[in-house]
């Protein structure tokens, strides 16, 4: 069943937080477009104190188990492309650690974010066995790596001192 087959069904609110607001349901890479949620919402993470950044990364991904779950169930497919809770809860683990003063550069923020979309597009070992976990947690768990994944080596990038 294609995401637009699914249409008459978004308007459940687990659809719609799960679809990111339903920018899921662009007919233009609906991952990369839902993962533009992740920025704000890292970018706020960051102004807290580290022991409520945790909480609340673990908070909104371990939500988006059931959320997901629920989602799928309503669109009645196993991990439809518009269901981008996934990419937008993981975008907080790729900003882990980052100070507040490099959420502020647009080139931390461009980094962090391709490098987050590369990981979960290409689905490197074991992103793709993750992903077969059943429901909500498959559609979750691949893209918590690859949030770890992004974000150490965003935090190489930042060390580094490439990113400046």
């Amino acid at each position: 069943m294609s995401d637009k087959q699914t249409l008459p069904s978004r308007r459940g609110w687990a659809v719609w937080l799960a679809t990111g607001f339903w920018s899921g349901f662009s007919p233009f890479a609906p991952g990369t477009v839902g993962t533009l949620w992740g920025l704000p919402l890292a970018w706020l993470l960051a102004q807290t104190p580290l022991w409520l950044n945790v909480v609340l990364i673990l908070a909104l991904n371990l939500v988006g188990i059931p959320l997901c779950t629920r989602a799928c169930q309503q669109l009645q497919t196993k991990d439809p492309g518009c269901v981008v809770w996934d990419e937008i809860a993981s975008m907080t683990i790729t900003f882990f650690l980052v100070s507040q003063t490099d959420m502020n550069r647009w080139t931390v923020l461009l980094a962090g974010f391709v490098l987050h979309r590369i990981f979960d597009i290409s689905k490197l070992p074991p992103l793709n066995r993750l992903e077969r976990l059943p429901a909500g947690l498959g559609v979750m768990a691949d893209d918590w790596m690859a949030g770890v994944y992004s974000c150490v080596s965003l935090q190489l990038l930042l060390k580094s001192g490439i990113l400046g």
